[in-house]
C-alpha cells in the first residue's frame, strides 16, 4: 500500500483555546496509516504538550500555517469554523479542493461558516453531528467535553461558595453540607451531580425528562419531581427537546421554592443549535440567600439564567452568577486527550486504504458530513443557512 495522506495538526485560531485535536502518544498508530503527521509549532503547547514531544513520536513540526495547510490532505482541529467564527476567516482562505477537515465545526448555530467553507471545495466533517448510536460512544467530543464541564463547573462553585461542601463534625460544632441543585441531567449534569456527591454535598438534580431519574439517584443525587407536565421531551438522539415558552414559565414558577432552598445552582440545559432556555429568572436569584453561587455552564448560548453574562461573574444580592465558557479549554490535558480519542476513532476507518473513503451509507459519516465538493450536503445545515 502506498502512503499518500498527510496528516496536520493546527494550532487553534482562537489564542484562548488551550486544547490540541492530537496528543503525541497518537501519533505512532497513525504513523503506520499516514505518510507523514505535520504538527504546527507549539499546536499542543497551551495543554502540556511541547514540540518536543510530538517530534519523538514521529511528527513534523511546521512554523507556518499556510504551509501545513498547503501539504496537509487532512487537517485537525478542536474549534474551526463556527465554533471559532471570529477567527476562522483566515482559515477557510487557506482551504482547498478536496482537503479534509475534520473538527468541532458548531454548522447549527453558524451555518453561514460553514457556508463559506463549503465554497472552497473542501470536505468538512463536524464531529459536534457525531449520533448517538453505541457504535460512535468513542467519536463523541459532545459527551467528552460535557464531562469535563461537568466536573469543571463543581469546582468553581466550591471555590466561589463561602460554605464549605461536605458536613463536618468538629469541635466548634457540626458544619451542615451545602446544598447543591444541578439542572439538566446529560452528561454534564451528571458528572456535576456525581462530582458535587463526592465532595459531600447534598445534590439534588432536576431535568424534564422523567427518565433520567434512575441515573441521577444511581449517582447519590435526590430527583426532583415538579408538576409539571413535559410529554416528548427527548429528541431521537438523547437530547432534551426545545419546548414550549408555556411549559418554560411553568417549569420557572415550580423550580422557585426548590432554588430558593439551594446554596449552589448548576445549570446545563442546552439543545444543540438553539439559544439556551431561560430556566432561572433574576427573581429566582434574588430569593436566594446571599453567598449562593449559581453556575451556568449554558452561558456560551446566552445562558439558562436570566443574570448571566457569558464570561463574567455577576454579583446580585449578595448571589455570585458565574458565567463560565469553554470550560472543557481549562482542563486541556485531559480535554485533550479524550478529543484525540475521539477524533482519531473517528478518522481511521476512513483511512485504511492509504486514501480518504467517504462511505455515506455509514450513518456516522453521513450524519457529521456538513461540506463536499462544494455544497452543503447536511440536511440541517442547508435548511438553516437557506433560512438567514
Amino acid at each position: 500500500m502506498t502512503q499518500s495522506l498527510i496528516l496536520g495538526v493546527l494550532r487553534e485560531a482562537d489564542p484562548d483555546e488551550r486544547r490540541v485535536a492530537l496528543v503525541p502518544s497518537a501519533v505512532s498508530g497513525l504513523k503506520k496509516t499516514v505518510a507523514e503527521v505535520l504538527i504546527q509549532k507549539n499546536a499542543g503547547q497551551a495543554a502540556g504538550f511541547p514540540d518536543e514531544q510530538y517530534v519523538s513520536k514521529g511528527a513534523t513540526i511546521v512554523v507556518d500555517r499556510a504551509e501545513l495547510f498547503a501539504r496537509a490532505n487532512i487537517i485537525l482541529q478542536v474549534r474551526s469554523l463556527g465554533a471559532c467564527a471570529e477567527f476562522a476567516d483566515a482559515d477557510i482562505g487557506l482551504l482547498r479542493k478536496d482537503q479534509v477537515l475534520i473538527a468541532g465545526c458548531e454548522p447549527l448555530w453558524r451555518p453561514d461558516v460553514i457556508g463559506k467553507a463549503a465554497a472552497t471545495g473542501a470536505t468538512v466533517f463536524s464531529l459536534e453531528l457525531v449520533p448517538r448510536i453505541t457504535r460512535a460512544q468513542s467519536m463523541d467530543i459532545l459527551s467528552s467535553m460535557a464531562t469535563i464541564a461537568g466536573y469543571r463547573a463543581v469546582l468553581l462553585a466550591a471555590i466561589e461558595s463561602p460554605r464549605m461542601f461536605p458536613m463536618m463534625m468538629t469541635a466548634a460544632g457540626t458544619v451542615k453540607p451545602a446544598r447543591v441543585l444541578v439542572i439538566g441531567a446529560g452528561v454534564a449534569g451528571l458528572q456535576a451531580i456525581a462530582s458535587a456527591k463526592r465532595m459531600g454535598a447534598v445534590v439534588f438534580g432536576y431535568d424534564i425528562r422523567p427518565a433520567v431519574k434512575e441515573q441521577v439517584e444511581s449517582l447519590g443525587g435526590k430527583f426532583v419531581v415538579l408538576d409539571v407536565k413535559a410529554d416528548n421531551a427527548e429528541s431521537v438522539g438523547g437530547y432534551a427537546k426545545q419546548m414550549s415558552d408555556e411549559f418554560y414559565s411553568q417549569q420557572r414558577e415550580a423550580l422557585k421554592k426548590v432554588i430558593a432552598g439551594c446554596d449552589v445552582v448548576i445549570t446545563t440545559a442546552a439543545i444543540p443549535g438553539k439559544k439556551a432556555p431561560v430556566l432561572v429568572t433574576r427573581e429566582m436569584v434574588e430569593a436566594m440567600a446571599p453567598g449562593s453561587v449559581v453556575v451556568d455552564i449554558s452561558a456560551e448560548r446566552g445562558g439558562n439564567c436570566e443574570v448571566t453574562v457569558a464570561g463574567e461573574t455577576v454579583e446580585l444580592n449578595g448571589v455570585r452568577v458565574l458565567g463560565p465558557v469553554n470550560l472543557a479549554s481549562s482542563i486541556p490535558v485531559h480535554a485533550s486527550e479524550m478529543f484525540s480519542k475521539n477524533i482519531t476513532t473517528f478518522l481511521m476507518p476512513m483511512i485504511k486504504s492509504g486514501s480518504v473513503k467517504i462511505d455515506t451509507t455509514d450513518e456516522i459519516i453521513r450524519d457529521t458530513l456538513v461540506a463536499q465538493n462544494g455544497e452543503i450536503v447536511n440536511d440541517r445545515v442547508r435548511e438553516l443557512l437557506c433560512s438567514l
